[in-house]
């Protein structure tokens, strides 16, 4: 039996961090991957939809290039399957690094599909069916999540998919239904209406974007609507009936009323399910509560040498997340003292057009809390880096503790803005207040001094409002 300091299951944005991290600390280490070295991040999530997403936007500045004084011959149009066929290039680019990055830390990389025996043994079963022992002191789980199904709207892959299927359909589709407005249905939903389908969302929540903050979701909606996206919000899909080839989709409003949509194809994108089939974790006793993993601060779990990171355990299902505790992970099991996640400071980014970036309470949270608040608003239409770009749909929104200054919220949507949102995170985790913001000097003409603008606002000194 083979034995290692470190065994990862999974190396998805947790599971390869986890795995190079715990070599750079001198552990000898192994990642075990059933699929794709990256997981779904690298090669069916974040990674390709914004290889889509840069496609959609290099599309509309052509479309409007007259806009821009620049007069193109001929009509623009987009090739779907040279758009679909770059994103797997770029995903499959993705993955090559972290095999790169894997093999130059010196970690094994085992092929097949792992399963806990007791807290220091993996079972590994290969392509062919073998299975193979290991060993190791400690052993990480990072198996992340798959794109969730509803029991009344079941998904068949070729005409009711997820968002794997969404990034390789072989045709344009004329029509589709989005289910769901987070932010894997807003962003997939954009392309698609920018390469010309025919998009309806339909929301349960009251509003698009449902965990951002209300202005910021007002916002999103009128721009989706000037692209011609049609929403509903407080509806929900009741079932999805498919007669030859065309989906025959039934809603349900909060009134009650029944409403019909036909469609090529419908996308789900309610959530994710965690991966937790198959691993052994009932048979190994490790506690588990609605459908997560329980860990401490260091990721540990209820049983000794087993850890969880990343979708798999309580908290935001996000790459950078994953990422971070496998950090604070390893870096306990080598003996160092690492300091635990805020999970009160974690940005959160949508990649639509504007784009949306956030990070702490929302105003309706503050609200819910009884917080007495100083909020502070700059449109990008009071921008002359935004004029300029021709870009000025959004606004930045900034919210700060009245009476300690301390800054509970930012949330912007507008061009680039998942740009500028790792400079609140920073602001916030050093303890920065609202003054200080203002006090700051921010480069000009630049859509970061918005910032710097709505936190002015706030204490009512802003002088380009």
């Amino acid at each position: 039996m083979e034995n290692y300091d470190v065994i990862v299951i999974g190396s998805g944005p947790g599971g390869y961090v986890a795995a190079i991290r715990a070599a750079q600390l001198e552990m000898k280490v192994a990642v075990v991957e059933r699929a794709e070295l990256g997981g779904i991040c690298l090669n069916w999530g974040c990674i390709p939809t914004k290889a889509l997403l840069k496609s959609a936007q290099v599309y509309r500045y052509m479309s409007h290039a007259a806009d821009y004084g620049i007069d193109l011959e001929g009509t623009v149009k987009p090739d779907f399957e040279a758009v679909v066929k770059r994103s797997r290039g770029v995903a499959e680019q993705m993955s090559k690094g972290v095999q790169y990055l894997l093999k130059k830390n010196n970690v094994t990389v085992i092929a097949g599909t792992g399963k806990l025996q007791s807290n220091h043994e993996v079972a590994v079963t290969d392509a062919e069916g073998t299975v193979t022992v290991y060993e190791a002191k400690h052993i990480i789980l990072a198996t992340g999540a798959r794109s969730r199904s509803l029991p009344n709207v079941p998904q068949d892959g070729v005409h009711v998919i997820g968002y794997r299927e969404a990034l390789t359909l072989p045709k344009l589709p004329e029509t589709m239904v989005v289910m769901g407005s987070g932010a894997i249905g807003s962003e997939l939903a954009f392309f698609y209406a920018s390469m010309g389908t025919k998009v309806t969302i339909v929301e349960y929540m009251p509003r698009l974007v449902p965990v951002e903050d209300d202005d910021i979701a007002a916002t999103l909606a009128r721009c989706f609507r000037k692209a011609g996206i049609k929403t509903m919000t407080s509806a929900s899909v009741e079932q999805v009936v498919v007669e030859d080839g065309i989906c025959k989709v039934t809603v349900k409003d909060a009134k009650e009323k029944v409403t019909e949509l036909t469609c090529d194809i419908v996308l789900s994108a309610v959530g994710v399910q965690t991966n937790l089939e198959g691993l052994g974790l009932e048979e190994c006793g490790i506690a588990v509560e609605r459908g997560k993993i329980i860990v401490d601060d260091y990721y540990r779990t209820s049983i000794e040498g087993v850890y969880a990171i990343g979708d798999i355990v309580h908290g935001p299902a996000l790459a950078h997340v994953a990422s971070h505790e496998a950090l604070v992970c390893v870096e306990k099991i080598a003996g160092k003292n690492p300091v635990p996640v805020d999970y009160a400071n974690i940005p959160g980014c949508t990649y639509t057009t504007p784009e949306i970036a956030s990070v702490g309470m929302t105003e309706r949270a503050c609200a819910e809390l009884g917080r007495e608040v100083l909020i502070g608003k700059f449109p990008f239409t009071a921008s002359g880096k935004a004029t300029a770009s021709g870009s000025r749909d959004g606004l930045v929104k900034v919210i700060f503790d009245k009476r300690t200054g301390e800054w509970l919220g930012c949330h912007l949507i507008g061009d680039n803005v998942t740009e500028m949102i790792a400079g609140a995170v920073m602001a916030r985790q050093n303890k920065m207040k609202g003054e200080d913001i203002i006090h700051a000097i921010f480069p000009h003409p630049t859509l970061s001094e918005a910032i710097m603008e709505a936190a002015a606002d706030a204490y009512k000194e802003c002088v380009h409002l």
